[in-house]
């Protein structure tokens, strides 16, 4: 894969993985030598500021930092001092700033665990409310205090972790609190409720900038069997989820096929996460439907689907214009 030039339109990247390849761009989709991580577009690559109190819930922000990560964004931490700060008693973290030098962040996200050292601390939600141009805010479990005291749920519809409803609803009158939702998406807003609903609120997220299938990567490298898309409160115009095709549209791609060195594969559809999935030697791999007869697989790359004039799927290509594997039955 040859490096980028200046002068063409499109980039790409691999998400960053504190490797000499976070610096090299590349001119077309594919799989990094170096890390074998997916390459993404990189104006799709966010910055995000994770806000972390001592105290912090581990899982809270853990869960949305892996997601973040592989998706191609970059993550800082933020604290009100750069002192550093216990997680639940257990995890020591260094933040990588204060709110005094902190960077622009596109996206900034609070977390609960003892998350009033946040939201009472009136240096904090000074700063808060001092970012400019933050394209989302974003909390999980009772990080949605924070915002609710930087008046950033005002009129909007939130939740949070289930033993907080009550408070979170008692002392921000102005906040809509909802029970039973794993996460609420307001548009620029996206609240989630405890500990491990971040992972489906940041796989959401994903899912609005990048697409349905860079979310559904991102599960899948993280072996998260039970996510559920779209199980969220959405009230935005952006839905990630309106445009996916069900059983009907993938029955016809079913059946055995051949594969490289003389082998085959099965190929059924997965009702839950609403894909292909291959069988080769027991062990299944999703394919990700793109438009029209073509997909890609989990590292991006190219599968597309042949039609003889009946309009029966006869086979597929790993390339286009390459080697047609028919389809057996």
């Amino acid at each position: 894969m040859s490096q980028n030039s200046s002068d063409q339109a499109t980039a790409y990247v691999c998400p960053p993985c504190n490797s000499a390849c976070d610096d090299i761009t590349y001119n077309a989709p594919g799989t990094c030598q170096h890390c074998n991580m997916p390459f993404i577009k990189k104006e799709m690559s966010k910055t995000i500021a994770f806000y972390l109190q001592d105290g912090v819930e581990v899982l809270d922000f853990s869960g949305p930092m892996e997601v973040f990560s592989y998706a191609g964004y970059r993550v800082f931490t933020v604290s009100a001092t750069k002192d550093p700060i216990k997680s639940q008693g257990i995890l020591t973290v260094v933040p990588d700033y204060s709110i005094y030098d902190a960077p622009k962040a596109d996206i900034l996200a609070f977390f609960g665990g003892n998350s009033q050292a946040a939201s009472q601390n009136k240096e904090v939600i000074a700063w808060v409310k001092e970012q400019k141009d933050i394209e989302y805010h974003f909390s999980v479990c009772t990080g949605a205090f924070v915002l609710a005291e930087a008046g950033i749920l005002d009129g909007k519809v939130a939740t949070t972790f289930h033993n907080a409803l009550s408070d979170l609803e008692t002392n921000y009158p102005k906040v809509d609190v909802r029970k039973n939702v794993r996460y609420v998406d307001n548009g620029e807003v996206i609240t989630t409720a405890g500990i491990s609903a971040g992972i489906d609120g940041a796989l959401h997220l994903v899912a609005k900038l990048q697409g349905i299938n860079a979310a559904k990567r991102t599960a899948f490298y993280m072996e998260y069997d039970n996510w559920n898309m779209g199980n969220g409160l959405l009230l935005s115009e952006s839905n990630p989820y309106a445009d996916q095709k069900h059983d009907v549209f993938f029955k016809d791609f079913e059946g055995v096929y051949q594969y490289k060195n003389d082998t085959t594969f099965n190929l059924k559809y997965d009702k839950n996460q609403e894909n292909l999935l291959v069988e080769i030697d027991d062990v299944f791999y999703p394919i990700y439907h793109e438009i029209d007869d073509v997909f890609s697989d989990v590292n991006s790359e190219y599968v597309g689907f042949l039609r003889n004039p009946s309009g029966e799927i006869i086979g597929y290509q790993l390339e286009k214009n390459g080697e047609i594997f028919k389809k057996l039955d």
